[in-house]
């Protein structure tokens, strides 16, 4: 071999080693630049995920966003101010019976089985009204809905008229079906639906169930419970009329059998 033929292969051999170093060096910073561009995103993801996180708690929730509300959408068979004034009997009725409850209350329940039927059966006679006052504190205390939501039913069920309303209240606290005071039962759609199926006006009542379901009401159930807090009564349930409290043999709590309720009710309407 020459070494003209030598010397040109040595530079030939040169040629191929830089090329490939160069290949080699354009490889590596692609690879970095991938690298980087991962991590960055990655870093934004990190920072995305932590912002939107922030934002939710931040957010205020279904029923605080409820209690806010400007526009309510109050039941029929309401009046005053964003349609918090229940009340249920004849025009002729003279006097008004207030009642206040917690529909997750297990003393209202124990209350609505003893003198559920008496109440509705003196207002159907028109001894008197039944002015409703609607309260969801127990919620508040164990960071639940069911009240909440079961006072939004009712308002559903006052939609539909009076006598389902107080049909379904009796329901919702019949020994059958309201739940322990621990048990946030209510705050599921599909069992207060299946309650409902129990009240004649309401079983299979799909404008109810539509109500129910989309929180027709939900706004109206938290000025409601709102119109209960400004209302100075301090537990559940609470029975006034005109203006002052009825009372069972014990002279502090609300009548709980039917023979301490008919004796506070007449003595009451005669007063």
């Amino acid at each position: 071999m020459s070494k003209r033929n030598s010397q040109a292969n040595k530079a030939a051999a040169r040629e191929r080693l830089r090329a490939e170093r160069e290949r080699q060096a354009k490889k590596d910073k692609v690879r970095r630049q991938i690298v980087v561009g991962v991590s960055i995103v990655g870093v934004l993801a990190v920072v995305g995920a932590a912002t939107w996180g922030v934002m939710q708690l931040n957010k205020p929730s279904h029923w605080e966003a409820a209690k806010d509300a400007k526009n309510v959408t109050a039941p029929k068979n309401t009046s005053g101010d964003n349609g918090t004034t229940v009340v249920i009997g004849k025009s002729t009725a003279k006097k008004t019976l207030e009642l206040y409850e917690d529909s997750r209350c297990p003393i209202c329940a124990t209350l609505e089985q003893a003198v559920g039927e008496t109440v509705h059966k003196d207002v159907d006679a028109g001894k008197y009204k039944i002015k409703y006052i609607g309260a969801t504190f127990i919620d508040n205390a164990s960071n639940g809905e069911g009240s909440k939501n079961a006072l939004s039913a009712l308002g559903a069920a006052l939609n539909v008229s009076p006598e389902a309303f107080l049909d379904y209240k009796y329901a919702l606290y019949s020994a059958k079906y309201h739940p322990e005071e621990t048990d946030d039962k209510f705050k599921d759609d599909a069992y207060l639906i299946k309650i409902a199926d129990t009240v004649d006006a309401l079983k299979g009542n799909k404008a109810f169930q539509k109500d129910v379901k989309d929180g027709t009401f939900d706004n109206w159930a938290m000025k409601m419970s709102a119109t209960f807090d400004k209302s100075g009564v301090q537990g559940t349930p609470t029975l006034k009329m005109d203006g002052k409290p009825l009372t069972g043999s014990d002279g502090k709590n609300a009548p709980m059998t039917a023979a301490e309720f008919n004796t506070a009710i007449t003595a009451a309407l005669k007063g």
